[in-house]
Formats: C-alpha cells, sequence, structure tokens
C-alpha cells in the first residue's frame, strides 16, 4: 500500500508549486491569484529509498521498482468554507478522500505574491483551514445523528456503537479541538475511521520559506514547529522554489545544487519521512534477477498482510515467508550468502515484518 496526502493551505501559499516540483509535472496550475487550482490534481512519486538500488544491484536485478506516494493538490481553502464560501464543498469533500492532510504554510515574505489576508502569519493561517474543517465535521456530525435515530431505537448494534463515537467527536470539536485528539480503543478503530472525520486526520505541517531559509528554517517556521509539537503534529520546513527548481535537474546535478544551498537532502526526502512517521508506515523489499521492489506497508503488518500486498491470493494461500534483514542481504551478498551463514528465517502467519526485511513468500495460490 501506498497512501494519499492532500496537499491544503489558504490560496497563494505556495501548494502548487509544491505539488509540481513533488510530481515533475506542470499538471497544478502555479498563478498568483486565489482559486487558480479548481479540479484536484492527482500525481504519483517514487519514494526515494537508497536500499532499493543497492539490493538491485546484490540480486542483479533487471528492474528496479520503488514504492508509490500520491499527492491531491486541493484548491485554496478559505475563512467560510464550511457554509460553502469559495469553492468550499467541493474542497472538503477532496479532504475527505485523503489518508493524511500536508498543510502548507505560508513562511516567507514577499511583497509580490498576495495573501488572501493581507499579512504573513502561519499560525493563524493553519487555524482558519482547521477552523473550517472542524465547522464541517460538527455539520457531518450532526446529520449523522439525525439519520442514526431510527437505527438507534431499533437496537441497531452498529447505529449506537457510531452514535457513541460521534458524541465523543463533538465533545472534542466543540471544546475546540480536532477529532484526532479523541482516544479510541481498539475496538472502535475500524468504525472511528469509518466516520471519515476531516479533523481525524494527521496532519503535516509543511512551512514553506524563502530559498536562503530552506537550511535552518525562521521565525515563522520555528512558530510553526512548536504548534505542531504542542497538538502531536508532524512538521518539515521546505522551499517549494528550491524543490521546483530541482525537479527540473539531472540527479547529479540536484546533488551539487542541493549542496551549494547547504542541504542535505531535498524537501522531497523529508516531506516522505515525516509522511511515513505520519501514518505509520514502512518499507520492505524483494529482490531477484527479474526485478527488486520496495512495498509500502504499516507498521505492525503480519506476514499474510505483507503478502497481501502484492497479491491478495498470497494472503489467503499464504505458507510461510523466508526473511533476511537488509543489513545481512548487503554484508553477505545476497540470498546465498544470508542462507549459507543462516541469516534466512522462515517466518509463519504471526510473523510481525520489519522495516527493511528482504522477503519471499511461499503460498499455495
Amino acid at each position: 500500500m501506498g497512501f494519499k496526502t492532500g496537499i491544503v493551505g489558504l490560496p497563494n501559499v505556495g501548494k502548487s508549486t509544491l505539488f509540481n516540483a513533488l510530481t515533475r509535472t506542470a499538471a497544478a496550475q502555479a498563478a498568483n491569484f486565489p482559486f487558480c487550482t479548481i479540479e484536484p490534481n492527482v500525481g504519483e512519486v517514487a519514494v526515494p529509498d537508497l536500499r532499493l538500488a543497492k539490493l538491485a544491484e546484490i540480486a542483479k536485478s533487471k528492474e528496479v521498482i520503488p514504492a508509490r506516494m500520491t499527492f491531491v493538490d486541493i484548491a485554496g481553502l478559505v475563512k467560510g468554507a464550511a457554509q460553502g464560501e469559495g469553492l468550499g464543498n467541493q474542497f472538503l469533500a477532496n479532504i475527505r478522500e485523503v489518508d493524511a492532510i500536508a498543510h502548507v504554510l505560508r513562511c516567507f515574505e514577499d511583497g509580490d505574491v498576495t495573501h488572501v489576508e493581507g499579512r504573513v502569519d502561519p499560525v493563524a493561517d493553519a487555524e482558519t483551514i482547521e477552523t473550517e474543517l472542524m465547522l464541517a465535521d460538527l455539520e457531518s456530525i450532526e446529520k449523522r445523528m439525525q439519520n442514526l435515530v431510527r437505527k438507534i431505537r431499533g437496537g441497531d448494534k452498529e447505529a449506537i456503537q457510531q452514535e457513541r463515537l460521534l458524541k465523543l467527536a463533538a465533545e472534542a470539536l466543540e471544546n475546540g479541538k480536532p477529532a484526532r485528539s479523541v482516544e479510541v480503543d481498539a475496538e472502535d478503530e475500524k468504525s472511528w475511521k469509518m466516520l471519515q472525520l476531516l479533523t481525524a486526520k494527521p496532519v503535516l505541517y509543511v512551512c514553506n520559506v524563502a530559498e536562503d531559509e530552506a537550511a535552518e528554517g525562521n521565525a515563522h517556521s520555528a512558530r510553526v514547529a512548536e504548534m505542531a509539537a504542542a497538538e502531536g503534529a508532524a512538521s518539515v520546513v521546505i522551499s517549494a522554489k528550491i524543490e521546483e527548481e530541482i525537479s527540473q535537474l539531472e540527479p547529479d546535478e540536484a546533488e551539487m545544487f542541493l549542496e551549494e544551498l547547504g542541504l542535505t537532502e531535498a524537501g522531497l526526502d523529508r516531506m516522505i519521512r515525516a509522511g511515513y512517521e505520519l501514518l505509520e508506515l514502512q518499507t520492505y523489499f524483494t529482490a531477484g534477477p527479474k526485478e527488486a521492489r520496495a512495498w509500502t506497508i504499516a507498521k505492525g503488518t503480519l506476514a499474510p498482510g505483507a503478502a497481501g500486498v502484492i497479491h491478495g491470493d498470497f494472503e489467503k494461500g499464504f505458507i510461510r515467508a523466508e526473511t533476511i534483514a537488509y543489513e545481512d542481504y548487503v554484508a553477505l551478498g545476497g540470498e546465498a550468502g544470508a542462507r549459507d551463514a543462516g541469516k534466512l528465517r522462515a517466518e509463519g502467519k504471526t510473523y510481525e515484518v520489519k522495516d527493511g526485511d528482504v522477503l519471499h513468500f511461499l503460498h499455495s495460490a
């Protein structure tokens, strides 16, 4: 599995510029006026992972297939979006379909780029968006509660559970807290996710700074980091302009360009790593002469579930998994060396796959 991240923010904060850079396309129109992005643009990017290239080299793989990550560029929200202001209803519906929210905040000063509120205050911008999402959630909860009345009277257990969870969410929202602040028991997690509350989605704050501030950030991004830490969210500093320039360069040129700016990696790498941590994701690999491939799974996934990411039949007919830790695979020169050294293990249905595992599944399908 990969994951779908919606890029949101007020108009003119650099969302579409960032999207263009991340997906290496010009599909999202970047212009200095609100609502230049009407339909959500969707782009897939390869997840950079140096381990994959090393595995491919050792296994002499003909093809290298990285994991994929989906970004959705969602048009700029404004105050009143929850009541349909701007293109509010459409935007909110698009946000509902993503797994996580990358909230782009303007942390740069530029008199040539209009700010919809006429000032640069990323924390206030974050609060504006959060308020709109919270209002939309409250409206959604009210409608859902009305629709559950008849089922609850009939003793429907699922409806009773939904009502209880909706009341928990409403209580948090009415106290000015997002739904993600609610602690949900394990047995309620599936039903909680099915509520699709906007403010239940994990948030990554993306501080868009000027090019000369990309390495260290600035006072604006420092305030955002403080806010993120207080609410248990994540934040990264990035320069959308730099990412756009990097996206047009060859890998060697991009590396030199980053070094000149005092950066050790591209913003894309930082965003993906932060996104993986946010959604508690990890990577396992398959490697052989035909291909070396990276697969994304949730932390805690058991071997049959990991096999199911490749094909559902692999999970149904799972017999066992042969696994080698990445470090052992590299140190011992591949599968044969790992097997001879006793580092290849046969694991059953209860094995919890680790980040970096090199796996081969045996199945009856």
